[in-house]
């Protein structure tokens, strides 16, 4: 390389740097487009080319989830190979991601309780049609209904509780099967590698994927919409960031004596694309690919614990629906009590468990929650116009939730290298992870056309 190469080679941007310069973009352009309020432009632009190119970003990285969790978990359970170790990996993770959900569903009710949001609320021009409630599950229903009846249907449905029992139990018989499964797990590998080098591509769109999804949000929502509900978005914020910068870094740092200043700074990635997609299942493909690459995780952990988390892992969503209850009980007068609170808690845990990683799920388990203290489901329209703002924050939070356990489970497994960890650089994706080999390339050809002939 020439020295004039290497200075160009110095000076170009990072995937890193390019979306988050992107998401700056896509909220400039986005807010100055909601002041300016153009029919033609709001027609052709933002719900038009926008909408196009976010919609074609998000189901690239939806299309991913599902090969690259069933690839992987067999490759994991695979690589595992003891059957009680797959256990442990999974007992502490489930025991993680309740804790910190618990965890976190407390840490906003009590910060909720001392700043009071929603006191001297004045209900006037709030739209309370179209709100209803949801049946809440049972524990019953919950478990029951984590073995799917038709397999298909649940790797078509995307039902990644279902799709992950299914699979580690595909992955525990072919380890059973010793000898037999070799060419079948080499199968799986390959195509787990396959999946990350699609992953890799997906990820060079992102830039302009999140400029448009951050553009076309922005430009819906605008920023007057925080006015009225003010206390309840700085409450909610702030009970985000203090379970993200103190709470999760705190369990990480304890547990593993690693660096939370280094899982932050590989995580960034992750939690712009959980923040411009606001769906934990949608961002699988890159979580898993930061967590093993970046993080150094070892593939047989983390094929478990992060579609398993992004699953059941809802510590933004809880942190919502616990400052959420608050406020409304704030805005009605009501009298909820310890009982009342107890059973917010409670119904967070459970609900996270059984609701899918999705845009606007936190709704959803929000009117089970109301459902259940007695509080007006319709309250839900008064938060309503800046849930999608707060989704892309929480989503954030949930998937960094997921990171930590994995590392966490990693580590007391003995299954992550810490040298990669330390390693700014480890795993990070350059220009070159796009180049295609034209040898390679020429050398396949070449097979292909001799099998032909």
């Amino acid at each position: 390389m020439t020295q004039t190469e290497a200075g160009e080679s110095d000076k170009r941007l990072s995937l890193t740097a390019k979306i988050m310069i992107a998401m700056g973009a896509g909220l400039i352009v986005g807010v100055a487009l909601n002041m300016l309020q153009i029919p033609i432009l709001n027609e052709h632009l933002v719900e038009g080319f926008f909408g196009m190119i976010g919609t074609m970003f998000v189901n690239a990285l939806k299309m991913l989830v599902v090969p690259l969790v069933a690839f992987s978990l067999i490759c994991g359970v695979a690589g595992i190979g003891d059957i009680s170790a797959l256990g442990r990996v999974g007992g502490r993770s489930l025991a993680l991601y309740i804790f910190t959900t618990f965890v976190a569903i407390v840490l906003a009710i009590c910060l909720a309780l001392i700043i009071g949001p929603g006191q001297g609320f004045v209900l006037e021009g709030i739209d309370t049609s179209g709100v209803s409630a949801a049946e809440a599950p049972s524990a019953w229903e919950v478990f029951a209904n984590i073995i799917p009846g038709n397999p298909i249907a649940a790797f078509a449905n995307g039902d990644m509780l279902q799709v992950i029992f299914y699979v580690i139990i595909v992955g525990i018989a072919a380890v059973m099967l010793g000898e037999q499964s070799k060419s079948f797990i080499a199968a799986c590998e390959y195509m787990n590698e396959l999946m990350m080098k699609i992953v890799n591509i997906v990820m060079a769109a992102a830039p302009y994927g999140v400029f448009c999804l951050i553009a076309k949000t922005f430009a819906e929502q605008g920023l007057h919409l925080f006015g009225p509900v003010l206390g309840y978005v700085i409450t909610l914020v702030s009970a985000l960031f203090i379970h993200l910068f103190v709470v999760l870094m705190a369990i990480l740092a304890i547990t593993t004596r690693l660096s939370p200043r280094m899982f932050l700074q590989k995580m960034r990635n992750v939690q712009i694309f959980a923040f411009s997609t606001a769906t934990s299942s949608g961002t699988i493909p890159v979580t898993y690919r930061t967590v093993t690459e970046r993080l150094g995780v070892d593939p047989s952990v983390a094929s478990f614990t992060v579609p398993f988390g992004a699953t059941i892992n809802m510590d933004g969503t809880a942190i919502m629906q616990g400052v959420a209850t608050v406020f409304l009980v704030n805005v009605y007068g009501v009298e909820l009590g310890l009982g009342g609170y107890a059973t917010v808690i409670g119904m967070a845990v459970l609900a996270s468990i059984g609701t899918a990683g999705v845009p606007g799920v936190g709704m959803v388990m929000l009117t089970m929650v109301l459902g259940q203290v007695g509080l007006p489901i319709e309250g839900i329209a008064i938060v309503l116009g800046v849930d999608r703002l707060m989704d892309m924050i929480r989503t954030a939070v949930n998937v960094t939730g997921d990171a930590v356990v994995s590392v966490v489970v990693a580590k007391a497994e003995d299954k992550i290298d810490v040298d990669v960890f330390n390693d700014p650089d480890a795993g990070a994706i350059d220009d070159e992870s796009f180049e295609i080999d034209h040898e390679a390339e020429q050398k396949l050809s070449e097979i292909a056309h001799k099998h032909v002939g």
